[in-house]
């Protein structure tokens, strides 16, 4: 079985953009050591349907598989810089959804 690619998509409210201007210098070339590739963000999302997501920022960004993203997410490095993050924002949620398995 092939790997399927991930996304995580995250939203936040920055609280202190001082700090959380810390943690996004840091945050691309640890996204790029697991092959990481960021997507996008908005800060005005439009929600349709269904309950409300809070203010705040949207970002999405992918990994080739779950194991990249899980093995970003436990870097010592990045759980580090993270703490920028968590002191600058307040995180509503940060999630991973899986890709489509390649059709045969």
């Amino acid at each position: 079985m092939s790997e399927v690619p991930v996304y995580i998509v995250v939203n936040l409210i920055v609280t202190d953009v001082d700090k959380y201007r810390s943690y996004e210098k840091g945050f691309f070339p640890l996204l790029k050591k697991y092959g990481g590739q960021f997507i996008t963000y908005d800060d005005n999302p439009v929600h349709l349907e269904g309950l409300t997501p809070r203010e705040g920022r949207m970002i999405i960004f992918t990994f080739p598989s779950e194991q990249a993203a899980t093995d970003w997410y436990a870097d010592s490095d990045y759980q580090s810089l993270s703490e920028h993050r968590r002191a600058g924002t307040r995180l509503e949620f940060l999630t991973m959804v899986h890709g489509l398995p390649p059709r045969v």
